[in-house]
C-alpha cells in the first residue's frame, strides 16, 4: 500500500463543523473547558504537538504510506501536504487506509459525534455491533429500516464516512483483536465468533485494515478463557461514574436473573441462538467482560448488549460541558462527571418490568418481577445465584392470575404488552422504529406518558427523555432548586442531554438507586 492515494479524497474537516475539547487555561489543574472550531490547521497543530486530548476527535492519514495514526501516535511527523483528515478511523479505513501499528487509532470506539448523529447514523451502528449484518446481510439492515440497500449505503456513506459494508468489517476486526488477544481460541473458532464467513476472509481482512496477520495478532495476547468463556475488555471515553451506574441496576435488579458481589455485576440474558451469562468488572480504564455464551456466534449481540447496558458509548465531556451551562445543575454536575444512562439488555425485559413497576416501589416491583422469574423463566441450570431467565413475552401473555398475583388492571396491561411483543406487533428490537413503538405502547390501557419514557431512557438509550413525571426527578429537582412550575421550561435547555440531567436530579435525594454498592457492608 506504499504510495497509496485515496481514489476519492473525503471531505475535509471542517465541513463537519467539528468542535473539541482544550484547556482554557494553558496547564490549569482544573477541568475548565470550552468548545472550540476545529480546522484544518487547529487539527494539524494537535497533530504536530501530539496532542492526545485530540485522540478519538481527528484522525490523519499519509497518502504516501496509506497509514492513518491518531495525534499522538510517536512516529515520525509527514509533511502536512501528504495527510488527510477523518473524523472517524471507520471513515479512514472506508478509503483505503490501514491502521497504524504502533499508535493502534482502529481501537478508538468513542461516541459518534453530536453533528454527526443524523437519523440514520446511529441506527446503522447499533445494528452492525448487534451483528446484524453478519447474521442478515446489508439486505437485513436495509429491510429493517425501510430502505432499499442502494439508498442506505448512500444516506450511510453521507452520515458516517463509510458503507455499511466498511463499517461491518470493521466491526469485525475489533472483535477479532480481542478474541485474539484475550482468548484461547484458535482462529479459526474467532474468525466465525468475530462474523466473518470465512478464515481466507478474517486473514485477508485482518491484514488489509492492520498490517498484520491473525497469528501476528495472537502472539501479542496472553490467551484465557474456555469453550465457551470469553473474556474481553469493553473501552469508553472517561470518565464513568460507576457508583451511580451500579447502584440503579443493582437496587432495580432483578433476583435469580441478575446478582451483585464485590465490584461484579452480573446477569441471565436471551441471544438469537440460545442464551448467555455475563460478568462486568469495572477498572479504570476499561470494563472486563466475561461472558458465557450457549453459542459464540452471538459474541456481537451480547458486546452490543453490555455497551447498551453501561452506556460505555457516551460522550462525558460534552454532556458535562452542556449541562453545566445550567448553574442549578452545575455543582452536581462537577461532583460527579461521568454518569450514564442505565440501560438494559433487552427492551422488551424492560419495557414489562416498567409496567411492574408502575405505581409501586422500587424494592415492590423488584421482588414482583423476581417472583415472576422463579415461577415463568426458565431455568439455567447453574447452582449460583443466578438461577433463572427472565419470562419470555409469551409466558406472561399466557400466565394465570394465580402466577402473577398483580391488580386486575395491572395483570391486563401486563398480559396485553407481552402479547404484542409475542406477536411481533410491538417492535423493540435494534433498527426497529421508537416511534412506532412509542405510539404502538400509547394504545394500551394502562401505559401512559411515564412508562413510554421509562422504556426511551433505559430500552433505547435516548439521550433527550426529560422524565420530568418521575416522582424521583421532582424531589431531585426540589432539592437543587427547581420549582415544578419552571422546571419543563428549564429543561428545555438541557436537551440534547435530558436523559443525563434525569441521573443528577435523582441522584440529588438519597435513596437506594443512589447508594454505592460496592461500599455497603
Amino acid at each position: 500500500m506504499v504510495g497509496l492515494v485515496p481514489p476519492a479524497p473525503p471531505r475535509l474537516l471542517t465541513e463537519f463543523e467539528r468542535h473539541v475539547r482544550i484547556p482554557l487555561v494553558e496547564g490549569s489543574t482544573k477541568d475548565q473547558t470550552a468548545r472550540v472550531r476545529l480546522d484544518t490547521t487547529s487539527a494539524w497543530t494537535a497533530i504536530e504537538a501530539r496532542d492526545a486530548r485530540f485522540d478519538g476527535v481527528v484522525f490523519f492519514g499519509v497518502t504516501t504510506t496509506g497509514i492513518f495514526c491518531r495525534p499522538s501516535c510517536p512516529a515520525r511527523r509527514p509533511l502536512q501536504r501528504n495527510v488527510v483528515l477523518f473524523p472517524t478511523p471507520i471513515a479512514a479505513q472506508h478509503a483505503g487506509f490501514r491502521a497504524c501499528k504502533r499508535c493502534h487509532p482502529h481501537e478508538i470506539t468513542g461516541p459518534l459525534p453530536v453533528e454527526r448523529r443524523d437519523a440514520i447514523g446511529p441506527a446503522v451502528l447499533d445494528l452492525v455491533r448487534a451483528g446484524v449484518v453478519d447474521r442478515e446481510g446489508v439486505a437485513g439492515v436495509a429491510r429493517r429500516l425501510g430502505y432499499s440497500e442502494r439508498q442506505l449505503q448512500r444516506r450511510t456513506l453521507d452520515a458516517l464516512g463509510a458503507t455499511v459494508v466498511t463499517l461491518a468489517r470493521a466491526e469485525r476486526v475489533r472483535r477479532a483483536t480481542e478474541l485474539l488477544a484475550h482468548t484461547a481460541h484458535s482462529i479459526t473458532e474467532v474468525a466465525f465468533m468475530a462474523g466473518f464467513g470465512s478464515v481466507r476472509q478474517c486473514n485477508d481482512t485482518i491484514t488489509a485494515h492492520l498490517g498484520c496477520s491473525p497469528s501476528a495478532l495472537r502472539a501479542r495476547g496472553a490467551a484465557q478463557g474456555g469453550a465457551n468463556h470469553l473474556r474481553l475488555k469493553l473501552g469508553f471515553e472517561p470518565p464513568l461514574e460507576v457508583a451511580g451506574l451500579l447502584g440503579h441496576l443493582v437496587a432495580t435488579a432483578t433476583p435469580g436473573v441478575e446478582a451483585f458481589s464485590g465490584s461484579t455485576y452480573r446477569r441471565t440474558m436471551a441471544t438469537t441462538r440460545g442464551t448467555a451469562t455475563i460478568a462486568l468488572t469495572f477498572a479504570e480504564d476499561h470494563v472486563e467482560l466475561l461472558a458465557e455464551l450457549e453459542d459464540t456466534r452471538d459474541l456481537a449481540e451480547v458486546i452490543a448488549a453490555c455497551r447498551h447496558l453501561l452506556d460505555l458509548d457516551a460522550d462525558p465531556e460534552a454532556i458535562t460541558q452542556h449541562l453545566c451551562t445550567d448553574p442549578a445543575l452545575e455543582n452536581a454536575v462537577l461532583a460527579h462527571p461521568g454518569r450514564r444512562l442505565p440501560g438494559c439488555t433487552s427492551a422488551a425485559e424492560m419495557v414489562l418490568r416498567a409496567v411492574l413497576g408502575q405505581q409501586v416501589s422500587t424494592k415492590a416491583a423488584r421482588t414482583t418481577a423476581g417472583r415472576l422469574a422463579q415461577a415463568l423463566g426458565n431455568p439455567t441450570g447453574r447452582t449460583d445465584d443466578l438461577t433463572h431467565h427472565f419470562p419470555t413475552p409469551a409466558a406472561l401473555a399466557e400466565a394465570p392470575d394465580a402466577v402473577l398475583r398483580l391488580p386486575s388492571s395491572r395483570s391486563a396491561t401486563l398480559r396485553e404488552v407481552a402479547r404484542l411483543l409475542a406477536s411481533g406487533a410491538l417492535d423493540l428490537s435494534a433498527g426497529a422504529d421508537r416511534d412506532a413503538a412509542r405510539a404502538k405502547l400509547l394504545e394500551v390501557r394502562g401505559i401512559g406518558p411515564w412508562t413510554v419514557e421509562v422504556l426511551a431512557l433505559r430500552g433505547f438509550g435516548d439521550p433527550d427523555v426529560g422524565l420530568l413525571g418521575d416522582l424521583g426527578v421532582r424531589q431531585g429537582a426540589a432539592a437543587l432548586g427547581l420549582e415544578p412550575p419552571t422546571l419543563a421550561e428549564r429543561s428545555a435547555a438541557w436537551s440534547p442531554w435530558r436523559s443525563y440531567a434525569v441521573q443528577y436530579l435523582w441522584a440529588a435525594t438519597a435513596h437506594d438507586a443512589t447508594t454505592d454498592p460496592r461500599r455497603t457492608p
